[in-house]
């Protein structure tokens, strides 16, 4: 009881302080400060950025990659820009040119039926427990031939690459 009376407290003198700092405060500085706040949104990233003219490896440059264990991609979706799942991250690979690509099983139901996808790491970005497929569309993966898997290297699990970052 003593524990509701002190929150009750509490709450009602926060209340008081803010309806004095309210009529201190002139209307204007009260709706210049949101109007501030609204200009500070920024826009996600993604497929429809003003960079497209540069190349792959560069538009990952300029996203902050940092490095991320091998193992802790594999089963991560890869998300489009409305944040559909397109498919889910199997392997990680090496190519014989020294490039990085990410192996998706794109098209399945829950997983069945899916095909292999080889997305280059560079058209890709992580979001925490999730890929951002930042500039690579849907319709790609849908024209990407079916890995095979004949002259890439697997990385192993404890291996640590470097992933672009991306935000919403």
């Amino acid at each position: 009881m003593q524990l509701r009376v002190t929150a009750l407290g509490l709450a009602i003198g926060c209340a008081i302080g803010l309806m004095v700092q309210a009529k201190a405060a002139p209307a204007a500085a009260i709706l210049d400060r949101a109007f501030v706040m609204a200009q500070a949104m920024v826009p996600p990233t993604g497929m429809g950025g003003t960079d497209k003219g540069m190349a792959a490896e560069e538009r990952m440059r300029r996203r902050f990659p940092q490095a991320v264990r091998v193992g802790d991609l594999i089963g991560l979706p890869v998300l489009d820009d409305n944040e559909r799942t397109i498919g889910f991250v199997r392997q990680v690979v090496r190519t014989p040119q020294n490039k990085i690509e990410l192996i998706v099983a794109y098209d399945g139901w829950f997983g069945w039926g899916a095909r292999l996808v080889a997305v280059p790491i560079e058209v890709v970005g992580i979001l925490g427990r999730e890929l951002a497929s930042l500039d690579m569309p849907p319709g790609e993966y849908a024209a990407a031939p079916t890995w095979r898997g004949t002259d890439e290297t697997a990385l192993p699990n404890d291996a640590s690459i470097r992933v672009a970052l991306a935000r919403r």
